[in-house]
């Protein structure tokens, strides 16, 4: 599906500048570079649109008053500044907190395709994450210090995978492809195979193959 969009890059950029305004102050280089990053920011949010399956991402509009696009829109933004001003990706990294209830840093790398339904409470860290991840509401990855080597290490998530609500990947977990984490499970320090659901808290895991 082919995604258009009612508003100019200008326009988006205005909308981004006004909403950042009612929180930070702006300074005329930080709007240049809003204007100077916004095709690419479009470009990487189109893809990741037309690539999802969910029917409320299906309406081949790009539109700032939905909130899950503008989400994936204002976390695109802020990743790819993450390299060339951090304070101006720091503003677009708290004004996605602040305007969806989620904590996606901006120097956390999100794949080119992934999708959230209402994830209010919702803390993505620093890990590995493949194409086609979702998640919803009050879902956690993160990480975990090794007792032996004092190292924090974080979750390497496999491609379709999908976490529903109020589950956790945590630590020195490797989860692989088209796996389901179902509503309150846990999972810390494990390894989960492909294709398969998965249920409890650890080290009490349930594993159905599907």
């Amino acid at each position: 599906m082919n995604y258009t969009c009612d508003f100019s890059e200008d326009q988006l950029v205005s909308i981004v500048e006004h909403q950042l305004l009612n929180f930070f102050p702006i300074k005329e280089a930080e709007k240049e570079l809003l204007k100077e990053h916004i095709s690419f920011v479009i470009d990487k949010s189109h893809h990741c649109f037309q690539n999802i399956e969910n029917k409320y991402m299906q309406s081949g509009v790009f539109s700032p008053f939905h909130s899950g696009q503008w989400l994936i829109f204002l976390y695109y933004y802020s990743n790819k500044l993450s390299s060339v001003n951090k304070t101006l990706a720091d503003k677009l990294y708290y004004l996605n907190k602040i305007m969806n209830g989620i904590d996606i840093f901006h120097e956390v790398n999100l794949p080119d395709v992934f999708y959230f339904e209402h994830p209010l409470g919702s803390i993505f860290g620093r890990g590995h994450y493949g194409n086609y991840f979702s998640a919803m509401q009050g879902c956690t990855v993160g990480g975990n210090r090794d007792r032996l080597t004092g190292k924090i290490i974080y979750p390497v998530i496999g491609e379709h995978v999908q976490m529903f609500s109020n589950s956790k990947i945590i630590g020195n977990s490797k989860i692989g492809n088209n796996v389901k984490i179902a509503a309150n499970t846990y999972v810390k320090d494990m390894d989960i195979p492909d294709n398969a659901t998965v249920f409890g808290m650890s080290p009490n895991i349930t594993i159905k193959f599907l």
